[in-house]
């Protein structure tokens, strides 16, 4: 089986690209029924999709890397010239390297974040569910887990690590002299909304909102902060109530407008405005940004902040990659032994067609005696004798036959092949 992965992320392609190409969780299956369909050969896929990266993995006999990149720019309707200059293609080894080193969070805009593998583990379920996911890509993902938690365990890797939501409350910390004399609206309650609300009700801002399309989920996640809630249409007539507006949404199209910002910064008597629009694709417009009165971040806005201190852990990167380097080659141990050109595979299967024949030609003779009249113990105790000879045979004619330079080792083969767990 031959494994590769196409993708793009925020260090190949720019935001509003990068929102082409995001799929959300319940759109997963129909697409990777697509992208098998595409293929000549129906390969094993799963397709991982955030606000930072959008990747496909395939297992098939044949790498197809073509196809694949057909396939998401047609997805993305982006033509495929286009698509390539911001793409990126791994097989084999890379593959599997770059699985590890994302699941680890060393891929990450945020080094060491966690999040990730969280989101890795739902893309492997919903290609599970598709019926897209087999033993390939399965012991590739299930291996990513394993050296994921043991980088997390062995190294500091995430030590000190800066997450947007803390970026975001750095840099309204920044605007705003005292966050706790501010007002915070949540636009959605999916995970990186409950993080942000998290950081932000630390500093005790003076009232927390939360809009989100149904209520029942943002009461939930209200119910944690202490936040009132309100449904997504009531945002044009209370968004200029708030200081520090973040949204991350599922939504494919912006939630907020140039027009709408404009007619709240006139009834906020043009007081500023902090906005961190942590969706892809967007949620807020960017024309936003242009805004004299509005202080407008996206995800890639705050990678520079995210970045500070990062070059203190890069010890613990080098530990993590000592990890991952193992694990790709373990890996790729597992991959070559099912290859039926370089594996083990054709051998196993010649020494039990073997060990058939034998079974079959002694049981024969077997038969033969016992239809004969011959007593039972004899036919018994001649068709274990001569099952141990065949089995024995070709290790004791190789000692009897090698040269003396050469005994030493066919020795020590057999002891390892027949005498193994004998010795006290």
């Amino acid at each position: 089986m031959a494994v590769w992965a196409l993708g793009l992320n925020h260090n190949t392609a720019p935001l509003d690209l990068r929102g082409r190409f995001a799929f959300a969780l319940d759109t997963i299956a129909p697409a990777l029924k697509g992208l098998r369909e595409q293929h000549l050969r129906h390969p094993e896929a799963a397709i991982l999709s955030t606000c930072n990266r959008t990747e496909v993995y395939c297992a098939s006999e044949q790498v197809q890397v073509d196809h694949t990149l057909g396939w998401l720019a047609q997805a993305g309707q982006v033509p495929v010239d286009a698509l390539r200059q911001h793409t990126y293609t791994l097989q084999g080894d890379q593959t599997a390297r770059h699985a590890f080193r994302v699941a680890s969070g060393l891929d990450s805009m945020v080094l060491g974040e966690p999040q990730i593998l969280g989101q890795l583990k739902d893309a492997v379920r919903a290609a599970e569910d598709a019926g897209a996911l087999g033993s390939t890509l399965s012991q590739l993902f299930q291996r990513s887990f394993a050296v994921a938690k043991q980088v997390r365990s062995s190294t500091e890797i995430g030590a000190h690590s800066i997450s947007m939501a803390a970026a975001a409350v750095r840099l309204a910390g920044n605007l705003f002299e005292d966050l706790g004399r501010t007002r915070v609206l949540f636009i959605g309650a999916g995970e990186m909304i409950e993080l942000a609300a998290t950081h932000f009700a630390a500093r005790q801002p003076q009232a927390i909102a939360i809009a989100n399309r149904t209520l029942e989920r943002g009461e939930k996640l209200a119910s944690r902060f202490g936040a009132q809630v309100m449904r997504l249409a009531d945002l044009p007539e209370r968004l200029h109530e708030f200081d520090i507006v973040v949204s991350c949404t599922a939504s494919q199209l912006p939630i907020l407008g140039l027009g709408a910002v404009e007619r709240t910064l006139k009834k906020r008597r043009h007081r500023p405005m902090f906005m961190v629009d942590l969706a892809v694709p967007r949620d807020i417009e960017p024309e936003v940004k242009q805004l004299p009165d509005v202080y407008l971040y996206t995800v890639d806005d705050l990678a520079q902040v995210v970045q500070t201190g990062q070059a203190s852990r890069q010890a613990a990167v080098a530990q993590a990659e000592v990890i991952i380097d193992a694990g790709v080659q373990s890996f790729m141990h597992w991959l070559d032994q099912r290859d039926p050109a370089r594996g083990v595979v054709p051998l196993i299967r010649q020494l039990n067609a073997q060990a058939d024949e034998w079974r079959a030609l002694e049981l024969a003779r077997a038969r033969k005696r016992l239809a004969k009249g011959e007593d039972v113990e004899a036919v018994l105790e001649a068709l274990s004798r001569g099952l141990t000879q065949k089995m024995l045979h070709g290790a004791m004619a190789e000692l009897h036959a090698a040269a003396p330079d050469a005994r030493d080792d066919a020795a020590q083969a057999i002891e390892r092949l027949f005498l193994r767990g004998t010795h006290k």
